[in-house]
Order: structure tokens, then sequence, then C-alpha cells
């Protein structure tokens, strides 16, 4: 693949904390590649190494050990020149100053920023322009955080749990924003503990857990690899005597009643669809893939965890 086409390499980055007690290690041999343009979701619980791995990008650390390339250049090197800008959960506002003299603020700083106004307009900060930064709820300290990340006009957005205090509609807004930067063919890279959000808006999910990738693909592909195929059916005659049969099969993976349904996820969707149809009069049948929730869960819960 063509380098230039490349936003982000990560080759086998380890990264580990020490104090004089213990060692903790953060992110544990990544490697990855995001091609230029993509939008892709970093999924993971708690603890996953989702926000350390984001700090390694925009040079904000360094790691243990590996290389990391972004836009051809060092971590530090592109965010400085600002070919990446970054919107984290928290900090660097100044509460008492307004929405518009902040982003006038930071612009100043840049050789060659956008406008403020056009910063503020693909913000939806305009009608907050003079607004006390105090003033301002979570969720629109979260756009103001994203103007600014706009002004130096970055090939290269970072988003670390970027709709954090916002409530549903303004969670829908931002999104709607974010899709029109994506059009322009910018990269998006964004960490989230909204399922929805990855599931609706990412083209491509790299879920981690102790410090390593787990899954990477298309939700689509994650939730099949993971989960299977859930075939549920109306049985109105047979329940107990397939759900018996059903459960000692191999390529059954688990099977509950929900609602007078029988729901089963299934290595084998085709061939558990034929034996709920030939020998169980099965109605209403319906396969469907696993959801995202359920590939999260199977994927990121350590073994032992789960009930």
């Amino acid at each position: 693949m063509n380098e230039s086409s490349i936003a982000i390499k990560l080759e086998d980055i380890r990264k580990v904390f020490r104090n004089r007690a213990a060692s903790v290690t953060a992110v544990d041999g990544i490697s990855l590649e995001i091609q230029t343009g993509s939008v892709v979701a970093l999924l993971g619980p708690n603890g996953a190494g989702k926000t350390t791995t984001i700090d390694l990008i925009l040079g904000l650390t360094s790691p243990t050990s590996g290389e990391i390339t972004v836009l051809g250049k060092k971590p530090r090197a592109a965010t400085v020149s600002g070919g990446v800008s970054a919107v984290l959960q928290s900090g660097g506002l100044l509460r008492d100053l307004r929405v518009g003299e902040t982003v006038e603020l930071i612009a100043s700083t840049f050789p060659n920023p956008i406008p403020v106004s056009q910063a503020l307009q693909r913000a939806g900060l305009t009608g907050l322009k003079n607004r006390k930064v105090a003033k301002c709820s979570g969720g629109e300290q979260q756009r103001l955080r994203f103007a600014l990340a706009l002004l130096p006009d970055p090939q290269l957005l970072i988003l670390d749990e970027p709709t954090t205090g916002m409530d549903v509609n303004a969670r829908a807004e931002f999104w709607e924003t974010m899709h029109a930067e994506a059009a322009q063919g910018r990269t998006i890279v964004f960490a989230t503990h909204y399922l929805q959000e990855a599931d609706s808006f990412a083209d491509r999910v790299v879920m981690v857990a102790d410090g390593q990738v787990v899954a990477d693909g298309t939700t689509a592909e994650i939730r099949t690899r993971a989960t299977g195929r859930i075939v549920s059916a109306r049985l109105p005659d047979h329940l107990e005597k397939a759900r018996s049969a059903l459960e000692a099969r191999d390529d059954v993976h688990n099977l509950r009643i929900e609602g007078g349904r029988l729901v089963i996820h299934t290595s084998d969707s085709d061939a558990i669809a034929l034996d709920l149809l030939a020998n169980y009069g099965a109605r209403d049948l319906e396969a469907a893939p696993g959801s995202l929730d359920d590939a999260f869960t199977a994927l990121t819960v350590r073994k032992g965890e789960l009930a």
C-alpha cells in the first residue's frame, strides 16, 4: 500500500507505566494502519487502552517500544504542524472568556487558521458566541473544543468521547456535522462508549481489550464473527422439545425464550432455520446478525467475568 494513503501507522506499540510499587501495561503490542479519509471508531471497556493509544497518536506521550507514524511524520511533529487536531474529554477552556473570544484567541496562535465565523458555524456555536464558557453546558463545551480543533483545518481529527455531556439531540447534531467533515475527505478517529455511534457512523471499528486489538472490521463483520447469527421463531406446538434438542448441538452457542419466541445464537443459521422449519413447525422465522452490544461483550469481557 502507498505510504501516502496511510494517515496513521502503529507498529507493535507497547506502553508501560511504571512506579516504585508496580508497572501497568496500558498498550500491549498494537499494530494498526488507518487509511486517509476513513472514519474509524475505537471501542473498548474502561482501562482497555483507548485513551493511551490516542495520547500516543497525538504525541502527548511516547511508546515504551514500537514505531508510530502520523501523516508521514512523528506524532508530535504532525500535531504541532496543525495536520492533526483533537477533541478531548476535558480541559483547555478558560471559563471567564466568551465562546467567540475563545475561538479568536486560539485562532491567533495558528499561522493560517480558517475564519473564526466558519469554525463557529461548523461547530453549531454561532448563536452562542457571546455566552461565557462558564455558562455553557458540558455538551456546548465539547462543541467549543470541536470548533478549536477545526481552526488549523486539520487532515486528521482525533475525538476522545466527543459527545460526553450531550443529550440525544445534541449528539445527533454533532454527528451530522461529523458526516459533513468526513465527506470532505478528512480522516476521523474517535473513541466512544456509545456503541450506537460506532454502528451508525464508523466505516471501520477497532475493538481493544487489555491493551490489544481483539477485533477489526466493519460493524457487520464484527457482529457476525463474534456472535454468529441469531435465528428466532415461534414454535406453537414444539417449543420445549426443540429447545432440548437444539441445546445439545455444537453449532448453537446460546438459546433463550423471549416473548414466546425461541431465540438462538448459532454459527450455522441456515442449518438451524431448516431444522426449525422441517421438524418443529416454525412460524415467523427470522435470521439476523448479532448486535454490536453482543459482540462488544463477547470480545472485550475477560474470561471468567461473564456470569
